[in-house]
């Protein structure tokens, strides 16, 4: 964004699409990025936030830096406004009368979008949360847009493919807020509807809806599952075959027996004698790492693909291999720096579900434990043209 850009938005006091603000604070911030990317007037362009700006068009005076960006860029990474909107954040542009920097946020593919449980519209001056009926609206956009996968109808599916009981108690209080849940008591259709989980115009569940709460959903999706082969081998030789399992069903479900397979079956632990009297555990590999890596794999694939993701375990290192190369905005070249999402629903619901902490940054935070604990930085093979494919070494000191 150029300085004659942002002197141009300054100036604009009528437009709707435009917010000043002198407030850093998460829960304002927040909710105006969710409203703009809502874009429930139908403007069908961005929306922007004036930082550092009071509400009468004056600066404020400001002086903006590394802590206040970081506080912007957390908005969108944190995981609290779901689906992750797309936001541009300009550098900070001096003036005289204080520093400014504007947020651009992009309309939503998949909305309604949340923050933290609630969504929030803006029509005209009005800011707030959305009626059920502005709801609906935004559900209707968001399903004559369909563009990914997950959100795209499972035809020949219905509610009776569905275990509503996952999907009311494990997962609905996850996804919205407790006022909002008992204020709003829609029948099951639109509350699946409105989190990406059911179409209403074809009357099916999504591709979403049978993946996390199917009570079969390979009887749908032929490659929804994942395959664990360990070898008492460097290579893969069927002769040193030692294990295998596979996890399938819903995802809802099948993520919490990941996770719990891979801190019991796959983590080791050793103490080994120090300098003196002194001892030290040591770790095959970092649990954090390694579930993390997983669950990237499960969020990440490609479920077009008849193809399970592969986990297979080997005596120096593991490999997950799951169907589906680098996706849409994310290269070789800004790999992993850039983030886009193939499954926008799953992703949601994952990081609902706390599988997913932190948006754009489990691989950062995947190679930094694997350093700490003594191990090779994992790799990453995206020459592969169908297929995305990571080696985790083990601890060099095992």
């Amino acid at each position: 964004m150029r300085r004659r850009e942002v002197e141009d938005l300054l100036k604009d006091m009528e437009s709707d699409r435009i917010e000043r603000t002198i407030s850093f604070r998460e829960d304002k911030l927040g909710p105006a990025v969710c409203a703009f990317a809502n874009d429930l007037p139908g403007f069908g362009k961005a929306g922007y936030l004036l930082l550092g700006v009071k509400d009468d068009g004056r600066l404020a005076g400001l002086t903006i830096g590394d802590t206040e960006l970081q506080k912007i860029g957390d908005v969108r990474q944190n995981g609290n406004v779901l689906p992750p909107p797309q936001l541009m954040v300009s550098p900070v542009f001096h003036f005289d009368e204080g520093d400014v920097v504007v947020v651009k946020v992009d309309p939503a593919d998949f909305p309604p979008v949340r923050y933290k449980g609630r969504v929030y519209i803006r029509v005209g001056l009005r800011k707030g949360v959305a009626t059920e009926q502005e709801e609906r609206r935004l559900i209707e956009k968001r399903i004559a847009h369909a563009r990914t996968f997950d959100e795209q109808p499972c035809l020949q599916s219905s509610m009776e493919d569905l275990n509503m009981e996952y999907f009311k108690l494990r997962y609905l209080p996850t996804a919205i807020d407790a006022e909002t849940l008992a204020a709003n008591q829609g029948d099951s259709k639109e509350q699946l509807s409105s989190l990406g989980f059911f179409d209403l115009h074809q009357n099916c569940c999504t591709n979403a809806g049978i993946l996390m709460f199917g009570r079969d959903p390979r009887a749908h999706l032929h490659g929804a599952y994942l395959q664990y082969i360990r070898f008492n081998s460097n290579e893969m030789d069927m002769g040193a075959l030692r294990a295998e399992k596979e996890f399938s069903g819903a995802l809802v479900a099948v993520l919490e027996q990941i996770s719990d397979f891979v801190k019991v079956n796959i983590i080791e632990e050793r103490t080994v004698a120090k300098d003196g009297f002194q001892q030290e555990k040591k770790v095959n590999y970092p649990l954090w790492a390694l579930r993390e890596l997983a669950m990237n794999a499960v969020m990440h694939r490609s479920y077009e693909s008849n193809a399970p993701i592969y986990i297979y375990h080997f005596t120096d290192r593991i490999e997950i291999i799951n169907p589906g190369s680098l996706y849409g905005e994310v290269r070789p070249e800004n790999f992993p720096g850039a983030s886009d999402y193939r499954n926008p629903v799953l992703a949601t619901a994952m990081k609902n579900l706390n599988y997913v902490n932190r948006f754009n940054f489990g691989i950062f935070n995947a190679q930094k434990q694997l350093a700490k604990n003594g191990n090779p930085p994992a790799e990453f093979d995206l020459s592969l043209q169908t297929k995305f494919k990571v080696t985790i070494w083990i601890n060099q000191n095992w």
